[in-house]
């Protein structure tokens, strides 16, 4: 008799595994600071928090992912996991992977915003993020648990509903996404990154927010900059080379004072 892993369950469990696979990609690459947005001395020294302790935020958050995708899918799907998945053309697949990747980033940049203005919130909440200084790939989802479950398990849970996609095709969406926001936070601008050609939201965009001069700029995330854009929270930077090597990500002049 021959085992199936239903679409629910690796809709579940998929993005998990991603996240760490491919963040564990990147950490073996920490050591290249040619290619660094920050030293690596600067990583440790300015960074706020352990790493073993950044490590359990994250299995804290994708254990609490994980229960609320079981309950999502549970309550949305057919009841037994069997029935057949209807065939989807190209144009509907893109049309879901682009509605949803919307809806996230709307959810996402408003409620990191609003995270951000909120001095309570802020404090007590979203600063926890914030103890990266100096980002790092498995850092990517070390955020407090409350906000974990704000921004992006139910920013996640909105995408999948109002974009009709179904759980198999989600098991791309969130891997893709996941993908995204490891990328985001990596710290390093490597030659080739198609990340880095297709998004403007990309490691270094992302870089600047977590510096102290970009904390009321560039709270898009994860996929496009339109919010940002339009609401006049864009800040344009420059990459520059390092005389110690690597890149750093500056703000356009005018705007690092203001």
């Amino acid at each position: 008799m021959g085992f199936a892993i239903s679409d629910e369950l690796l809709g579940t469990f998929a993005p998990i595994v991603v996240y760490w696979v491919y963040s564990g990609m990147y950490a073996l690459l920490g050591s290249f600071e040619n290619y660094r947005l920050h030293s690596k001395k600067d990583e440790d020294d300015k960074n706020l928090v352990s790493k073993g302790t950044v490590i359990k935020g994250v299995l804290l958050q994708q254990t609490i992912q994980a229960i609320v995708a079981i309950i999502l899918f549970k309550v949305t799907g057919d009841g037994d996991g069997t029935a057949a998945v209807p065939q989807s053309s190209f144009i509907v697949l893109a049309g879901q992977f682009i509605t949803a990747m919307l809806v996230l980033d709307t959810w996402q940049y408003f409620m990191h915003r609003y995270m951000h203005h909120s001095k309570f919130l802020y404090k007590h909440i979203h600063s926890q993020h914030h103890r990266l200084v100096v980002p790092y790939a498995f850092g990517a989802l070390y955020n407090h648990p409350l906000e974990g479950l704000l921004l992006d398990t139910i920013g996640g849970a909105l995408s999948f509903l109002l974009s009709g996609m179904s759980p198999r095709v989600s098991i791309f969406f969130f891997s893709f996404a996941t993908i995204k926001t490891v990328d985001d936070h990596c710290g390093l601008w490597l030659p080739g990154n198609l990340f880095h050609v297709f998004f403007q939201n990309n490691t270094a965009y992302h870089d600047v927010h977590h510096q102290l001069y970009g904390s009321k700029y560039n709270f898009s995330q994860p996929f496009f900059v339109l919010w940002d854009r339009i609401l006049g929270t864009y800040m344009p930077y420059s990459l520059e080379t390092r005389e110690a090597g690597g890149f750093e990500a500056r703000p356009t002049k005018g705007y690092k004072d203001d």
